[in-house]
């Protein structure tokens, strides 16, 4: 599915879009499954281990804004990120051995799809190496005017930037006064559905709110080579095996001087990056909704 050149590109700029990687079949059951799990939000009034919901979210509109952790949702969405051509990429671009980290699923809806302030994933989740990145699923048509994800190239070999507020807490997100210059520089990661997009676990990104008339989902998967080990720790062993996607287990990390910051003290809001960025007035993004 890639080149070398591709894989040259993306070790110089942290981030690669690679087109229409799924089949109409696939999204259509994907987008179907979408439906039933917006629909059943009705019955949801607050966020739960399932859904984070849109701040005008009712039972009478439910407004859904993230799904978490949708490969233990339902395995269609983790028969997503085992694909053999997807495999095949992440190979190409991490490694013969890879274990997934985690899921979401962003639904950015038309007129209020909420936006993802600037941050680096790398600063939610260090790792003992940063042969790590995140896969973006776009699971709809995605061009400039429904929100894209747009990654500032190269920043993924420089600094880790600071991502907690001025009381000290983790805040999820960069001060964007720090950052008017990469801003600037950043590419929007765009393509019909089925495209994917790869960027580097310290790629910086970020996303606005989804202002025109059409739906944005974006199915996101983190993986590691499976000798990043989290240095947060492990605590179900077994759990930690069952997510390898290619290669065998090991239990010697691999170690290499990258910079780290621990997101602690926790946030103010603890739950996903939106809670978590929620808690702070210093935006990027219009976070307005209709």
């Amino acid at each position: 599915m890639i080149s070398d050149s591709d894989v040259r590109d993306y070790v110089r700029d942290g981030v690669i879009v690679v087109q229409q990687v799924l089949d109409q079949q696939l999204l259509t059951a994907l987008r179907l499954k979408i439906a039933d799990l917006t629909a059943s939000a009705a019955s949801v009034n607050a966020h739960n281990d399932v859904y984070d919901l849109e701040p005008s979210h009712s039972p009478q509109d439910p407004r859904v804004r993230r799904i978490k952790l949708p490969h233990k949702v339902d395995p269609l969405f983790y028969d997503v990120v085992r694909q053999p051509q997807v495999i095949a990429i992440l190979k190409k671009l991490l490694g013969p051995n890879i274990r997934l980290h985690g899921s979401k699923l962003n639904m950015k809806s038309a007129h209020y799809g909420s936006p993802v302030e600037w941050h680096q994933d790398w600063a939610f989740y260090p790792h003992t190496n940063d042969d790590i990145l995140a896969i973006g699923v776009m699971l709809d048509d995605t061009d400039m005017s429904n929100g894209p994800m747009l990654v500032t190239p190269q920043t993924h070999r420089g600094e880790v930037w600071n991502h907690h507020g001025e009381d000290g807490c983790f805040a999820g997100m960069i001060d964007p006064d720090l950052i008017q210059n990469e801003i600037k520089l950043a590419r929007p990661c765009m393509g019909k559905a089925g495209s994917m997009s790869f960027h580097h676990v310290r790629a910086l990104h970020g996303s606005a709110l989804n202002t025109s008339d059409r739906q944005r989902n974006l199915l996101l998967f983190e993986v590691a080579a499976s000798d990043a080990w989290p240095l947060a720790g492990v605590k179900d062993f077994q759990e930690f095996d069952s997510r390898l996607l290619a290669g065998g287990s090991t239990i010697t990390p691999r170690v290499t001087p990258v910079p780290v910051r621990i997101p602690l003290p926790p946030p103010l809001r603890q739950g996903s990056i939106y809670e978590t960025q929620s808690a702070y007035t210093k935006t990027y993004f219009t976070r307005t909704v209709s």
